[in-house]
């Protein structure tokens, strides 16, 4: 007899609809698994037959094929081995041929347990797409596929509830997951707040902006100084994702199998900050069957990356592209996957190998030859690539001593923010640019109009500074944003200046 159980396949974030065909027949005890599968996929053969006899039924000794189809498609991952055993026991006719509307997705350890998968997210929203009304997948896995509409999501455990529920029996009922609530999944409120970095009313004023548009970030400044403390207050004022950044995030999560416990939908903008040997795959993301590194892990949210200069070369300039692209691909024997990056990148650096270059007390101790080489570390089209450059002056005394209630917190800052990305948002509609960092260079010749002052101001200073091209857009796009935090349509020479200071540090770095 032939049964046919629909299941899913995935490369990269695609997902596609495999059909599991299985043939028992003859005498002899044989088990083929065709249509490309991978040796994840062959193994299923031992997992299948353990988890059958553990769980207290019977495995036809028989010839056993298994096609998964479209036999021309790789097939990759532990994921068919639950939709292997249904079909061999509806083969078998130890349990009906599940409805053609049902599609089933889970790795079985040999006691019949069903273990998580990764990228059950976007197989889900391929499945629903693709006609299918129930999908089963591990129960581990049913936050996050119950972030689906318009298809019922089973949790299964093991195999003897799965069977019994297909079989009918009253003593095995699954019930259907429900979306988390987004009270319960929202990330408990962070600790940090901006109220906490005593005086940097500069930097803290740069960060709102760079925040308010998505514009890469640099601080330079000494040890000390409050570059990290910062940097990791940055998620406090970023804007509240949107319904679609969400899904979007959650995919390359559920993707990277980085998706634990009871999690759904992510509603927190990433944060991540790898540490300076990380590897060039490792930023991009790579292996056999690729990953998503750390540019896509952080996508709608932030990359930081502390001590700049110890990153090594390569490292960096893999950056260049995708940070400025929103996609990076990666491309292995197995074929090209394309994955999303469109990050806010934040970086932090000390003036010098000491660290104390023009610091007001401390002396530096490095030769100019040192400095120079310590900051040629940065290429200049990367530089070029970060939008707002600032440096992190040593607090004064007065500063650090003052009592509470002297410095914005958090919330109020993200309130401006808020306020700045709707105006982006609502200018933006209908297309696929969500903020002004984002913008084409017809947009920026569209929307960031020049007062004539402003008109006059840029003139001047983009030959005596020697601003490139790349370099004059990226201020336009940051004055775009200081004029949407004052509520103002046009940009005037108030906002194009204070975009001008945010490129002062060119001239040192280059």
């Amino acid at each position: 007899m032939v049964s046919k159980v629909k299941s899913m396949g995935i490369f990269g974030m695609q997902s596609f609809m495999v059909e599991v065909e299985t043939d028992v027949s003859g005498a002899k005890y044989r088990f083929d698994i065709v249509g490309l599968p991978d040796t994840a996929v062959s193994e299923s053969r031992e997992r299948v037959q353990a988890a059958i006899k553990n769980s207290g039924y019977a495995f036809p000794f028989t010839h056993i094929t298994v096609n998964l189809a479209p036999a021309d498609v790789r097939k990759e991952g532990s994921l068919y081995d639950l939709p292997i055993l249904i079909s061999l026991l509806a083969a078998g006719r130890q349990i009906p041929v599940p409805e053609p509307d049902s599609a089933f997705i889970g790795e079985l350890s040999l006691a019949g347990e069903v273990r998580a998968v990764d990228g059950v997210l976007p197989m889900v929203i391929e499945a629903r797409g693709a006609g299918m009304r129930r999908v089963f997948v591990p129960a581990a896995n049913a936050a996050e596929a119950a972030i689906v509409e318009g298809v019922d999501v089973y949790p299964v455990d093991n195999v003897k509830a799965l069977v019994g529920f297909l079989k009918g029996e009253p003593d095995y009922v699954i019930e259907k997951a429900l979306p988390v609530p987004p009270e319960e999944n929202d990330p408990v409120e962070t600790l940090l707040d901006m109220a906490d970095v005593k005086g940097q009313g500069a930097v803290k004023r740069a960060l709102e902006v760079a925040a308010a548009g998505g514009h890469n970030f640099l601080m330079i400044g000494s040890p000390g100084a409050g570059k990290s403390m910062l940097a990791k207050r940055i998620s406090t004022i970023l804007p509240e994702m949107t319904f679609e950044e969400s899904l979007e995030t959650t995919k390359i999560y559920s993707v990277a199998g980085e998706l634990k416990g009871k999690t759904g939908l992510i509603r927190q903008r990433p944060f991540r900050s790898p540490h300076h040997t990380v590897s060039a795959a490792g930023l991009s993301g790579g292996g056999v069957i690729p990953k998503p590194g750390e540019l896509s892990l952080a996508h709608n949210g932030v990359l930081f990356l502390d001590e700049l200069p110890e990153f090594s070369r390569m490292t960096m300039e893999v950056m260049r592209q995708p940070i400025e692209d929103g996609q990076i691909t990666i491309s292995r024997v197995a074929g090209s996957v394309t994955y999303p990056c469109s990050i806010m990148l934040v970086g932090a650096m000390n003036p010098c190998p000491c660290g104390y270059l023009g610091h007001p007390v401390r002396e530096c101790t490095c030769s100019p030859g040192a400095v120079q080489r310590y900051l040629s570390r940065i290429s200049g089209p990367l530089l070029d690539r970060i939008d707002i450059q600032v440096e992190v002056l040593p607090v004064q005394y007065a500063a650090l001593s003052a009592g509470q209630g002297n410095e914005e917190t958090s919330a109020q800052v993200r309130e401006r923010v808020n306020a700045a990305r709707a105006v982006q948002r609502a200018r933006f509609a209908g297309t696929d640019v969500t903020c002004n960092a984002k913008m084409s260079s017809r947009q920026v010749r569209e929307y960031c109009v020049l007062e004539p002052a402003a008109e006059t101001l840029i003139r001047k200073m983009f030959d005596k500074m020697g601003f490139s091209a790349r370099a004059y857009d990226k201020i336009l796009k940051v004055a775009r944003t200081v004029a949407d935090i004052e509520r103002s349509e046009t940009i005037s020479a108030a906002h194009l200046s204070e975009a001008i200071r945010y490129r002062d540090l060119d001239r040192k770095l280059k």
